[in-house]
């Protein structure tokens, strides 16, 4: 195990490394910059009069880094930690963290060419069927999880099945941040500078997903096509598969994926509000 000092921390933060990990790989993973970022500043709203802990404020006074786990032998992916966040009474804030950053999540719906473009009339919302382990299912129903390349397009492996599956690709010009469109940013150095995202597990993680609406009208006879075609039922060994589900019923369907019903009450409080 080293020790290190959180650069410009003030007063000094140590951090205590496991033996697999040097100063320089933390300090340059990407989860670990955005949440140390995150609490500093939120942290620093505390020295407004009108904070709720203005009287006793909470600092960072330690962390120590449990464990990490490697992509592909090299590439920093998850970092368990446990960061000591009192006040001078001692009291404490739990501050067990597991670090893996952020993805998205992209609301994906088709609709019939043939119908009105202001009607909610046939729409579909695509979902993926796939392993998730820590939830302990091999077919778990949700809103297609990725990135955003380099291009701002959506990426990854739901994205691919989507392509080989469909045809559909889903540049950059497409897509809506509804996460940006219905949550507010903190206007002033006085409010907490969270991610405009929907926060899954906020108990433990620092997990943040934007979610994204793709809107798009397709001929009739297509949607009828595809329908057939992506039942969510795999052929053997395939490891994830599409599925279309009402819109109207997406919550039902996929109700266990945070994702969903995220994606699903944005789209609805943003249409109610005239916004989408």
């Amino acid at each position: 195990m080293s020790t290190f000092i959180l650069p410009n921390s003030e007063p000094e933060v140590p951090i205590n490394l496991t033996s697999d990990l040097y100063p320089d790989q933390l300090l340059s993973f990407p989860a670990f910059k955005t949440w140390i970022e995150t609490l500093q500043q939120s942290l620093a709203t505390q020295a407004y009069e009108s904070h709720t802990f203005y009287d006793d404020p909470y600092r960072l006074r330690k962390i120590d880094v449990q464990s990490v786990d490697f992509f592909g032998g090299k590439r920093l992916g998850f970092v368990k930690l446990q960061a000591e966040v009192s006040n001078d009474r001692g009291e404490k804030l739990p501050g067990s963290v597991f670090l893996r950053g952020g993805s998205v999540g992209m609301m994906l719906i088709l609709q019939p060419d043939d119908v009105p473009e202001q009607s909610e009339e046939d729409k579909q919302v695509i979902l993926t069927l796939q392993p998730r382990i820590p939830a302990g299912s091999l077919s778990f129903p949700e809103l297609p999880a990725g990135m955003l390349d380099d291009s701002g397009s959506f990426a990854g492996g739901a994205a691919k099945e989507i392509a080989e599956e469909t045809g559909l690709e889903i540049p950059a010009s497409d897509l809506t941040n509804m996460t940006k469109l219905g949550i507010p940013a903190g206007p002033s150095d006085r409010d907490e500078h969270l991610q405009q995202a929907v926060y899954p597990s906020p108990g433990g993680c620092d997990e943040f997903i934007p979610i994204f609406l793709w809107q798009k009208r397709v001929p009739r006879g297509q949607l009828k096509e595809w329908q057939g075609k992506l039942t969510g039922l795999r052929e053997h060994g395939e490891k994830i598969t599409l599925m279309l589900c009402p819109l109207d019923q997406v919550w039902k369907h996929g109700g266990r994926d945070g994702k969903v019903l995220a994606g699903w009450a944005l789209y609805q409080g943003l249409r109610n509000e005239g916004k989408l």
